[in-house]
């Protein structure tokens, strides 16, 4: 079985793009050389908006990585830059990772709403659009 972590993010000004960005290059390093990371993939969508999805041997390997280095450095930062936030993760028996349009269902039917200081109207019933599924690309294990 492979455990699936899905976090939806949306920035809610241009001003913060270019630190998001910098976080998002020294976690994307990190999970590279994660212990029990599979494989995964980021997605662009509009609106400042970015997806992550990753494949785990297990949900404690995930939540290891999630606590340490750079992404545990990055965290904390989200809830001012962010107006949407949130999360799905969900067990399957393989490790290749679902379409976006599939993840983007998981999200809305089993996900979250992570905690933010300036929500959007949108934030809690996750009444976001369907995401824009062109401008995604891989995450390889190192």
């Amino acid at each position: 079985m492979t455990f699936v972590s899905l976090t939806r993010l949306r920035i809610r000004s241009v001003r913060f793009v270019p630190l998001f960005a910098l976080h998002t290059w020294r976690s994307m390093r990190q999970v590279k050389h994660a212990p029990g990371f599979q494989t995964g993939a980021i997605l662009a969508d509009r609106s400042w908006t970015f997806w992550t999805m990753t494949a785990w041997d297990d949900q404690e390997s995930m939540r290891q990585f999630m606590a340490s280095g750079s992404h545990k450095t990055a965290m904390p930062h989200l809830l001012n830059w962010c107006d949407e936030a949130s999360v799905a993760h969900w067990m399957q028996p393989e490790a290749e990772l679902p379409s976006w349009t599939e993840a983007d269902m998981h999200m809305r039917q089993s996900g979250r709403s992570s905690k933010v200081k300036n929500p959007s109207p949108q934030h809690i019933d996750m009444s976001y659009r369907p995401p824009r599924t062109t401008a995604g690309g891989r995450i390889v294990r190192s």
